[in-house]
């Protein structure tokens, strides 16, 4: 039997709740690590540190997660094209 996976739809594309989930803690885990790794008591470097962090959360999550798409291209034929030019 098949599994029902939950979608939910953002910004007009719909995600797997479990992938959401998982990539949100992995960003917020990078990027609390990253600013509390920052040297000093500098805003500034923690900052720039928890931005390094986000990133690096988003580029992990960016290749575990699998797109769910499936994209077919159909060849069609616009039979208004160079009709009715002047």
């Amino acid at each position: 039997m098949e599994e029902k996976k939950q979608l939910i739809e953002i910004w007009g594309d719909v995600v797997e709740l479990s992938d959401l989930v998982r990539s949100i803690l992995i960003s917020a885990a990078t990027t609390m690590g990253a600013y509390f790794l920052a040297p000093g008591q500098s805003t500034t470097q923690q900052l720039f540190f928890g931005l390094a962090g986000a990133l690096m959360g988003f580029m992990i999550s960016v290749v575990i997660t699998k797109p769910k798409r499936h994209v077919t291209y159909s060849q069609e034929t616009d039979q208004n094209i160079d009709q009715g030019e002047n």
